[in-house]
């Protein structure tokens, strides 16, 4: 067992992940990263894939999951003074991450471990998808990136780009990326001066009342009169080749390399210093032949020369030159001349190969080794662990401060100082932040495994063996001699308890049963963390303005005791003692308190952790850093049982370690008691049902077909039935119960666009609205926001203060009965936050929403426990009550006449609750397929009571039952209002972006329209050969897309889908042809298949609702088969 994770210093690590888009080229990097510490070879480094360690990995070709690597690397550092670099051991920990947009959850668990990120481009397909993504994700997470414009070969062996235009090439793929970055700065500074104009409005709002009032100005403003807008420098935010932040890569060959490498080379020749020209290796800057000197474009041209720009003379020219002589026109006499200008030692037999990889490897990995650039590139631009710190934690802890300033910020109390230094001493507080948990086989962990015998152990035991061998048979030979002569045994001593511990151990490790065991990937961000430690395992759910022995905060607090300590070296862990601030790695004993994430504090190494009624005495340490985003929402779901129902426990627990292994899956159990799992896509169903199978619950299981999530709505309709009720409004449906005891009227309309979309966007806010509406209904106990796969638009998220002005302005921009709205919304609905609402038009005062939220937010806090009555003054006094014999009493009952008890009409607004209830339930599944209903406002325009010649009792006996009922009509109100109108279905939809050749663009198009897809836009990359294709797919018809379109065009174009939204199919599920023209067109059954009716029914079938299924259809088309 190693004693201590890293014990490099901390400001000589770093911590970094490998981002990119699918198929761009993170492993094989990865490989040639490892081979420089020996662990694979170089000569397999680019096809071995080492990080990806799962079958279905190799099998695809595509990283599934994150694995984290600790390499070393020793570089001379310059010193302060001017004497010699001194060699320093540097250690980097990496993190490949996956590229498939389905597991995109990945991404964002390693980015919140990491300090850094190497984002790789493919130099042919250029900024995709993903990499958008992926920018992103390093952007909200405070991460520095270094761009590596990966796969350079191609440019050489695939399009055949001459070293000019392969200049211009890779100059349009940075300015892509930074035009991608450009627009996340762009969007944070409109955020800061919206903050800063607010402030100013606030400001002069404040001195205008204090001028009012005759108070001091100056003093109430704050000193913000006058401040100015702060603008910030953006040139750290991109990236520049001449600044190192690029670097230019062929992993597949084993080389890359930044500038500074050839201005290193060439410096002297030039006669220029190596900075100089760092500086002018790229960009419009040409060397003049004749004075020897460095020139700009607008020099050149006024001198009327055509010249070559530095790079592509001194850099490209080159490696075109190496290439062109090794692979494209093989010609021994120039590789000579090459290896000789260069130096570099090649072996005979790579000379003679026929592979001509195995020559191009030996020559660029002398030349331009890809490690030793890529390692200089990470320890000269990433910080370090504590100055990483310093600048991302502020952040973390403090969301309101954002992007826009890379200051340091003064630390305000003992937790933030160490988490801002990360110091390792025993001194500071230890926090670490566990950010995934995965599964590792309990025969693979180090502790479990047959350790190798050394030549001296293997020595001993054989001494020992005959040592043993010879004590056994003396004493057979004594027992035989003692039989002989009739004498009594001799007593022997017990075995050697050396051997039999030994033995035991070893039949141990024979029995154990290779189960799955849950480990912690984690990062050290203060103290040291040590074997056997007691420590706090703070929950996500956490709240940190609240102390920690509040009812809200007790559940989410745990005490975890360190079990194991683990380095990550791929696809084997280390064990260690202890790890100290600024690593990376895994720890065991979490397994049954933490879920996905967490964080573990504590007050230091040697102290333990406090029962609950004394955790507050360690509030100093205790810290929610938890905070993963899921790019990818899960959308796909299947129901799951076992093929053998005596196995349903063993599902159930492979269920359970799924949810906790995967940061993406969520697994629940529906109202019909099916077991249900959500994933991100088809590709990720396929790897959790595998894992299913093959590792958590090792049973055969079925799998339904794949439930994709409906919407229903209606729209105002061309052509549309009269309306229900007649002389009434379309939409209004008139209801009673108890026969007519209690009437009410409902008007369903459909909503404006923009108000569903803002309805849409702002669920959360509206649940943080009501968060305290219910009594007894804490923050952790209401329910999900949002059905799975339900988009938000960032842009359109307001604060909770903000909602109702921005509502009342869309409903005032939508004119006619919309005006006014906001004070006569009832509810939101479904789940009391989604896209429809519930509006009171009866007389009297309305039941508003909005003013009812206003009253409880002025009522005092009711949480104290109720004051006793105050004593009589009698009592309170100390005289005791006077005493009454029975007979008076009797007689004082008799005198007394009972008066008339005089029973009252109930009042309407009883039922408010029982309408409200109705309207989430008619929401919730509506009338089509029981799907969530969106952009319905329903109108109660009335409810009355019609006694008739009941009197006040007799209705008051039919009340309750009346208000049961009340329930099940308004449903069907609800439903039939909004059936009045033309319904339709919400598809799921999935954005799908495909690059292919132009050869195969006819092919693509006809998957796509046989899908029911709809192209979007087609662009031509700019000097390639490849268009970029955009479509919306239904989710419904996606099952089986990516393996047709890559068998169609035979490998040549691959898909990648990302959620996009729900869209409504225009047709109307009832629609039958009635019209001459439609009658002439498709004929009396309606030939043309109505999508909207098939989707339908299919989800009724799936829910075990009614269909309307023709058993004979076509009659007159079939045939009487003749017996033979």
């Amino acid at each position: 067992m190693a004693p201590v994770l890293a014990d490099v210093e901390p400001r000589n690590t770093r911590n970094l992940c490998i981002v990119a888009h699918v198929d761009h080229g993170k492993s094989s990097f990865a490989d040639s990263l490892l081979a420089s510490n020996g662990i694979i070879s170089s000569r397999l480094a680019g096809t071995i894939r080492y990080l990806d360690s799962r079958e279905d990995e190799q099998e695809r070709g595509i990283t599934m999951e994150s694995s984290a690597v600790s390499l070393g690397w020793r570089i001379p550092v310059k010193q302060q003074d001017d004497a010699e670099p001194v060699l320093e051991e540097f250690r980097i920990n990496l993190i490949d991450t996956p590229g498939h947009v389905d597991f995109s959850s990945e991404v964002s668990t390693a980015s919140r471990l990491c300090d850094g990120a190497l984002v790789l481009v493919d130099a042919v397909e250029g900024v995709c998808t993903q990499t958008i993504t992926v920018l992103r994700q390093t952007h909200l997470s405070h991460l520095r990136p270094l761009l590596v414009i990966n796969k350079v070969d191609r440019l050489i062996t695939e399009l055949k780009l001459s070293p000019s235009e392969a200049y211009h090439h890779l100059s349009r793929i940075i300015e892509d990326v930074n035009a991608v970055v450009g627009s996340f700065y762009a969007g944070e500074r409109m955020e800061d001066d919206l903050r800063w104009r607010e402030k100013q409005e606030a400001a002069a709002k404040a001195r205008a009342n204090a001028k009012g009032e005759g108070q001091d100005e100056e003093e109430v403003s704050g000193g913000t009169e006058g401040e100015e807008y702060e603008e910030r420098d953006d040139s750290n935010l991109y990236f520049d080749p001449a600044l190192g932040t690029v670097i230019f890569s062929s992993a597949i060959d084993g080389w890359a390399f930044r500038i500074s490498r050839f201005a290193q080379l060439y410096a002297a020749k030039l006669g220029m210093s190596e900075a100089n020209l760092n500086r002018c290796l790229w960009g419009d800057w040409f060397l003049d032949p004749k004075t020897k000197r460095v020139i700009n474009r607008k020099k050149m041209e006024s001198m009327g020369k055509k010249l070559k720009p530095l790079f592509v003379q001194f850099v490209l020219e080159n490696i075109w030159a190496a290439y062109d002589a090794v692979v494209l026109n093989n010609n021994p006499v120039k590789v000579d001349k090459i290896i000789a200008s260069l130096n570099v030692k090649v072996r005979p037999q790579d000379l003679r190969s026929k592979d001509t990889r195995n020559l191009l490897l030996a020559i660029f990995s002398q030349w331009l080794p890809l490690a030793p650039s890529t390692f200089r590139a990470v320890i000269d631009k990433i910080h370090s662990p504590p100055i990483a710190q310093s600048l991302r934690v502020p952040k973390m802890l403090h969301p309101d401060l954002g992007n826009s300033s890379d200051e340091p910020v003064a630390p305000t109390n003992k937790l933030e100082k160490d988490l801002y230094e990360g110091a390792p001493t025993d001194d500071r507080l230890t926090i670490a932040y566990v950010s995934k948990m995965f599964a590792v086989k309990s025969d693979e962990l180090p502790e479990n495994q047959r350790k190798p015998l050394t030549a001296d152990e293997m020595r001993a035991r054989a001494k020992i063996a005959k040592e043993e061998r010879e004590a056994r048979a003396q004493r057979e030979k004594e027992d035989q001699a003692a039989r002989d002569a009739g004498l009594p045994l001799a007593e022997r001593p017990q075995e050697d308890l050396k051997a039999k511990k030994e033995r035991e151990e070893e039949e141990r490790l024979k029995a154990a049963v290779s189960k799955e065991v849950l480990i912690g990937f984690a990062r050290q961000y203060s103290g040291t963390i040590r074997l056997g430690q007691q420590l706090y395992a703070v929950l996500p759910k956490f709240n940190s303005e609240l102390p920690p022995s509040h009812p809200q905060n007790v559940r989410h607090i745990a005490p975890v005791k360190v079990e194991q300590l683990y380095m990550i070296m791929g696809r084997e862990l280390v064990a260690v003692e202890e790890v100290k601030a600024g690593n990376l790695f895994a720890i065991g004993g979490l397994e049954g308190i933490v879920g996905r994430n967490a964080t573990l504090c504590a007050m230091g190494p040697n102290t333990g952790v406090k029962d609950v009624a004394s955790v507050d005495q360690d509030k100093e340490c205790l810290v929610n850093l938890a905070g993963v985003s899921n790019t990818a929402a899960p959308i796909v779901r299947v129901a799951l049982e076992p093929k053998d129902p005596s196995q349903m426990s063993k599902l159930v627990d492979g269920l359970r370690l799924l949810n906790q292994a995967d940061p993406c899956v969520e697994t629940l159990v529906q109202e019909t008691g099916e077991h249900v799992i959500l994933t991100a896509g088809e590709l990720h169903l396929e790897r959790c049902l595998k894992d299913l199978r093959d590792r958590f619950a090792k049973i055969e299981i079925t799998v339904s077909p794949p439930i994709v999530p409906f919407r229903e709505t209606a729209v105002n309709g061309v052509d549309m039935a009269p309306p229900k009720t007649a002389d009434k409004p379309r939409g209004t449906v008139i209801g009673s119960v108890q026969n007519g005891l209690v009437t009410f009227t409902v008007r369903a309309i459909p909503l404006p666009e923009d108000i569903v979309s803002f309805l849409v966007a702002n669920a959360s806010t509206i649940k943080r609205l009501q968060r305290d509406r219910r009594a007894g209904k804490g923050e952790d106990d209401v329910e999900e926001i949002r059905a799975a796969g339900d988009s938000v638009e960032e842009d359109k998220l307001v604060a909770p203060e903000e909602f109702w002005s921005k509502l009342s302005e869309l409903a005032k921009a939508a004119g006619k009965e919309w005006v006014g709205l906001v004070d006569e919304i009832w509810s939101f609905g479904p789940r009391r936050v989604g896209p429809n609402v519930l509006i009171d038009r009866t007389s009297g005062a309305p039941r508003s929403l909005k003013k009812r939220l206003e009253r409880q937010a002025a009522l005092p806090s009711s949480g104290g426990t109720p004051r006793p009555r105050s004593p009589s003054p009698s009592r309170a006094s100390g005289e005791s009550a006077p005493s009454l014999d029975a007979g008076e009493l009797e007689a004082q009952l008799e005198e007394t006449d009972t008066p008339s008890v005089n029973i009252a009409l109930p009042d309407v607004r009883e039922l408010d609750e029982n309408l409200d209830t109705a309207f989430q339930l008619s929401t919730h599944r509506g009338p089509l397929c029981a799907e969530p209903v969106v952009g319905m406002a329903y109108f109660v325009e009335a409810v009355e009571l019609n006694p008739g010649e009941l009197d006040a009792a007799q209705v008051r006996s039919k009340w309750s039952s009346a208000r049961g009922s009340l329930i099940s009509a308004g449903q069907d109100a609800f439903r039939n209002g909004l059936l009045d109108w033309s319904p339709r279905l919400g598809l799921a939809m999935y954005s799908c972006d495909i690059q292919a050749t132009g050869e195969v663009l006819g092919k693509v198009y006809g998957v796509v329209s046989k899908r029911r897809g709809r192209i979007v836009s087609e662009e031509m990359k700019e000097g390639t050969a490849f268009f970029t294709i955009r479509a919306l797919l239904p989710v419904v018809e996606s099952f089986g897309f990516a393996d047709e379109i890559r068998t169609r065009t035979s490998g040549a174009a691959s898909p990648q889908l990302v959620f996009y939204g729900f869209e409504i199919l225009d047709q109307d599920p009832f629609w039958v042809p009635t019209t001459e023209e439609e009658l002439e067109d498709l004929g009396e059954k309606a030939d043309r298949e109505n999508v909207a009716l098939k989707y339908m029914n299919a989800v009724r079938k799936r829910k075990g609702m009614a269909v309307e299924r023709k058993v004979v259809e076509f009659a007159e088309k079939q045939k009487t088969m003749k017996n033979r």
